[in-house]
């Protein structure tokens, strides 16, 4: 009699454990609620800017030059961010700690790396998971800090904007300005028709090459077949996302230059 009490007591608590696994599975592998799944404004994306920017032409950015670095080992493109189209309000209680992308560090600090002195990479990267990663987290790929960080990485190498360039001998000069169109011939087989180059203007009045980018599907492919999203395009969409910055598409009939990485002035890379 007292074995067969316990047995019950014991299976009477068997969905309390099955729970507790089911948080813990949850939280050590990234799967979310269906609370955050179904949320409309969070989940309903389809597609996505992945953007990379140029260290030469990133100070010309900023209305404070002086706030620009440029760490020694950085000589090419860098990562600013992963983006999903017209996603918002998505869960703020996803907070990211240092030990969520501690593997990936030596990786980030490479291809992902702050250039300002008054930011660190990791508020950088933290910056950019609240406010981008947790709407991606609903693709399974990227349901956590360490996964969306990955799938960042992955795509920089898959988009090896510096070796299509200099393949084609657009290399970065002081002297030698370039066209959209030379540009855009050699991307667009590489990052589809919906990239877009954008440029400021440095205090010379001169158009200034910054930072590329690329509309990608839900599937991360290149472009992006939703008709809503992709009829917008990456201009409109990019005001939504980049509201802050000074830069704009590069004019197709003005010749724009891409400077070189300057690391010891990187404010003024051709002096």
């Amino acid at each position: 009699m007292r074995s067969s009490v316990l047995l019950s007591l014991f299976l009477l608590q068997l969905p309390v454990a099955t729970t507790l696994e089911g948080h813990w599975e949850d939280y050590k592998y990234g799967r979310q609620s269906s609370a955050l799944q179904d949320k409309p404004s969070c989940c309903s994306w389809k597609c996505m800017l992945f953007t990379l920017q140029w260290p030469g032409g990133f100070c010309q950015s900023l209305n404070n030059r002086t706030l620009c670095r440029i760490p020694q080992s950085i000589n090419n493109w860098t990562i600013h961010g992963l983006w999903p189209l017209r996603a918002h309000h998505c869960c703020s209680c996803w907070p990211m700690f240092h030990s969520d992308v501690q593997e990936l560090e030596a990786e980030l600090n490479e291809h992902w790396p702050s250039l300002l002195t008054t930011k660190s990479s990791f508020h950088f990267w933290t910056e950019e998971w609240r406010k981008h990663g947790v709407c991606a987290a609903c693709v399974e790929g990227m349901n956590s800090p360490a996964r969306y960080f990955q799938i960042c990485l992955k795509l920089r190498g898959q988009f090896d904007v510096h070796k299509l360039l200099e393949d084609a001998g657009i290399t970065p000069s002081c002297e030698r300005p370039y066209k959209v169109a030379e540009v855009n011939s050699v991307l667009a087989p590489h990052l589809g028709d919906k990239h877009e180059i954008q440029c400021v203007t440095d205090d010379k009045d001169r158009e200034v090459w910054f930072q590329v980018k690329i509309l990608l599907s839900h599937n991360l492919t290149a472009g992006c077949g939703h008709h809503d999203d992709a009829e917008r395009g990456p201009v409109a969409s990019s005001t939504l996302e980049w509201s802050h910055s000074p830069g704009h598409p590069c004019p197709p009939q003005v010749p724009f230059y891409y400077f070189p990485i300057n690391h010891q002035q990187p404010q003024q890379p051709c002096g």
